[in-house]
């Protein structure tokens, strides 16, 4: 694996802002994505995910704000494809060329010996019949794994790779969770965005979660994951819940006849307190899962969207 420059930060996104047509797609985002570990990137659809990947490998350019990759700008590397791989989108690749076509174009272009074909077929297992037949023939889990494989075949310390479990089956997700996992322990960093939010909270070290163009949590996994918000419960859970509103904070109801907040604890015991409510539950929400965090965070900006949406469309 080829670092090019020894950093701890390989991935520094500096309040990257972008907007088409009077519209922001992504607002101020600021996050890093570090050697050794696995980065999540996660958001709701339209978040601005994969605008935030097209800039940081030179696809689009920002409105303001900017990304390093290895220490500088991606259109600055001398040779890019042998320090970053890149798939942002497994489809666009030329379907009347062969999978093995296309890797051979790839190591020409990044002045590599086509011998290293073989050996990166195998590492996505992709089988020598495969490799010669037409793209257009290809499913879209062998085109995931052509795509893994052109974006491994520079032998980078650095993957972006935006939705590469679409497609796979779950043997291919499996082992894309454990080419990515021996690829970070080995000391490169990957930036991985996903829908699929288990493989994410099984595989990531880190967490950014974006919403509305806005990152709206990020850290290490361990510590969002058992500090994700409160879970608070009264008597008259609907007053509660309007005099929680009534103070900027927003709690959804929950089954067990309790409501749950992104709130601190000490917050929102302060707000009861004061409005002369008595808890009857009031805890930090430990242990949640990523699918519970991730719709606790991301609920209120893509209400904030639907809302501009229908406005606009009014």
């Amino acid at each position: 694996m080829a670092v090019a420059v020894r950093l701890s930060v390989m991935i520094r996104v500096d309040h990257l802002t972008k907007s088409y047509r009077g519209v922001t797609a992504v607002d101020d985002v600021s996050f890093c994505a570090r050697a050794g570990r696995v980065t999540g990137f996660l958001g709701p659809n339209g978040a601005g995910k994969s605008t935030t990947m097209r800039i940081m490998v030179g696809l689009s350019t920002a409105t303001a704000g900017h990304v390093d990759v290895l220490g500088s700008r991606y259109v600055d590397l001398p040779n890019p494809g042998r320090e970053i791989g890149v798939l942002l989108d497994a489809s666009a690749q030329h379907a009347g060329r062969t999978g093995r076509e296309i890797l051979e174009l790839a190591a020409r272009t990044m002045g590599l010996p086509v011998s290293r074909v073989p050996e990166t077929l195998r590492r996505v297992s992709l089988t020598e019949k495969e490799a010669d037949r037409r793209v257009r023939t290809y499913s879209l889990g062998m085109r995931q794994r052509l795509g893994i494989a052109t974006a491994l075949i520079g032998d980078p310390g650095v993957l972006v790779l935006d939705e590469p479990a679409n497609g796979l089956d779950p043997a291919g997700i499996r082992w894309m969770r454990d080419v990515l996992r021996e690829f970070a322990d080995q000391g490169g960093t990957v930036l991985l965005s996903s829908h699929l939010l288990h493989e994410i909270e099984v595989i990531a070290d880190d967490l950014v979660v974006i919403g509305n163009g806005r990152v709206v949590a990020q850290g290490a996994k361990h510590d969002l994951l058992s500090t994700s918000g409160t879970v608070v419960a009264s008597s008259d859970n609907a007053r509660l819940a309007a005099t929680l509103a009534r103070a900027g904070v927003k709690a959804t109801p929950e089954g067990a006849g309790s409501l749950t907040t992104s709130a601190d604890p000490g917050e929102v015991g302060r707000i009861a307190l004061t409005a002369g409510i008595a808890l009857t539950e009031l805890r930090r929400a430990d242990s949640a899962g990523l699918e519970e965090m991730f719709l606790l965070l991301t609920a209120q900006s893509q209400r904030e969207s639907h809302s501009r949406h229908a406005g606009e469309a009014a």
